[in-house]
């Protein structure tokens, strides 16, 4: 007979989002955030495995997904300063017990680095 997994352990995925609209916040603003200050905030955090932000321009929304290596790292405060920044808490906010991962056949060496927010930035025309 096989183990059956105890419900609650290991990997937890977060996702959290925040509607924009009102807020005075846009999606341009806080790819700039991310560019001077969250990336290499998050790049330190304990227990967190992965971070992506994800974006929206059509809804408006702002969000992030974020595996955990367990509950406890998923349960540690974070740093608020997108909360901040945007005027209150995500409007969504839904931890998720992850069944399986992969990594599927890719050319990218490694995920740091990439995205619209840390793409090279147009320099202004003289």
């Amino acid at each position: 007979m096989s183990a059956v997994p105890v419900a609650g352990t290991g990997l937890k995925a977060a996702v959290v989002w925040w509607d924009l609209a009102g807020t005075g916040r846009t999606i341009e603003s806080l790819r700039e955030f991310l560019r001077e200050e969250a990336v290499d905030r998050f790049a330190r955090v304990e227990g967190l495995r992965l971070k992506f932000w994800i974006s929206d321009p059509a809804t408006e929304r702002w969000g992030a997904v974020l595996l955990w290596e367990s509950a406890e790292a998923a349960a540690a405060p974070l740093p608020a300063r997108a909360a901040e920044l945007i005027g209150g808490p995500p409007a969504q906010r839904t931890l998720f017990d992850v069944e399986a991962t992969v990594e599927g056949l890719h050319t990218l060496p490694g995920l740091a680095g990439h995205g619209l927010a840390l793409e090279p930035l147009e320099s202004a025309a003289p």
